[in-house]
């Protein structure tokens, strides 16, 4: 018997700490058309190719495998593109799969065209994979019944279907099931003016009264990622409710970013705190990873799917081979003299 939580409606998967109300926060603000999604230009013109060659042949999509840091839009893209196809989408995960009958059930249930979302699909363990191969080449799983002697392997036909995967870790995925996926894309952090537009475009269909240069502020601090952007939008707007006239403006939310501690660079006080413990504990580094964790007291996974990223990008860390190393950038943006070279 599948498990209730292995297969769900779309809406219901986000990050799996989310709360309820961030869920729907976040899935009320969805787009439904690829032309909708701001950012991602060049990935969305190989969608458009994508879908546009599987509906002249009058075909599901090719299997589809999208990765990148969290909050890009890997489930939005998957809803999209199912939207696109006019097809329904089945939404589960990785950790949801935990036996290969949770998969079969999933499978022998969705009809023609039908598209499956596995989110976290670098989480499926071994034998859940070993089902999904003959599934997504050949549309077929061999079911095995009875026990020693008597054991039969029945062969059980599917339904054209689509599976489209989303990982923030493409390294854990296995080479035989990541080449099963006939398209492969990576999701970038997105410009500051796509962020920007994505905060207006959130901002109205809220019915969140904003000025342009306020957003304009907040697409600065929101890390280059959409998730993240519309999260602060809505404590701005907590914040413009409560302590202003409702009106988020640049003062409102100078004032809002202040309070939650976000700086110039969109860092926060887990961030600031990591480049202190590489600065000031380990004297600008190498430090390890591991070592890093047990400083800060955050979760090694924290560091490297969360923290480390963004700091990258920003040029305030660097990976060496003996450990993380603050840059000059970080010891000026602390506060502090960089060291003598």
């Amino acid at each position: 018997m599948i498990e209730r939580d292995a297969l769900e409606e779309p809406t219901d998967v986000l990050d799996g700490d989310a709360a309820p109300l961030e869920r729907e926060f976040e899935a009320g603000l969805r787009p439904q058309r690829l032309d909708d999604f701001i950012g991602q230009t060049a990935l969305k013109e190989n969608l458009h190719v994508l879908i546009d060659a599987a509906k002249k042949r009058g075909e599901p999509l090719e299997h589809v495998l999208f990765y990148g840091h969290p909050g890009l839009g890997k489930t939005t893209l998957a809803n999209v593109l199912a939207h696109e196809m006019g097809a329904q989408v089945k939404v589960t995960s990785g950790p949801a799969l935990e036996h290969t009958g949770d998969l079969v059930a999933v499978l022998s249930n969705l009809s023609k065209g039908d598209v499956l979302f596995i989110d976290e699909i670098h989480r499926l363990n071994h034998a859940i994979e070993e089902v999904l191969y003959p599934a997504m080449e050949d549309f077929a799983i061999d079911i095995i019944t009875g026990k020693g002697p008597t054991a039969r392997t029945l062969h059980y036909r599917l339904e054209t279907f689509t599976i489209i995967g989303a990982t923030t870790r493409l390294s854990l995925l296995s080479s035989p099931l990541r080449d099963r996926f006939g398209a492969i894309y990576h999701l970038d952090f997105y410009a500051e003016g796509d962020v920007a537009r994505i905060l207006e475009r959130s901002a109205r269909l809220l019915g969140v009264p904003a000025d342009a240069d306020a957003l304009a502020l907040l697409s600065t601090r929101a890390r280059r990622t959409p998730r993240i952007a519309n999260r602060l939008l809505r404590r701005l707007r907590d914040y413009a409710q409560v302590r202003a006239d409702g009106r988020v403006t640049r003062a409102t939310a100078e004032a809002a970013l202040g309070m939650l501690d976000v700086d110039a660079f969109g860092l926060d006080q887990a961030d600031r705190r990591l480049l202190s413990a590489i600065v000031e504990t380990f004297h600008g580094g190498p430090v390890g990873l591991s070592t890093l964790a047990a400083a800060t007291q955050e979760e090694l996974a924290t560091i490297e799917e969360v923290h480390e990223p963004f700091l990258l990008q920003l040029g305030m860390i660097q990976r060496t081979p003996r450990g993380r190393v603050a840059t000059e950038r970080a010891y000026r943006h602390l506060g502090l003299t960089p060291p003598v070279a």
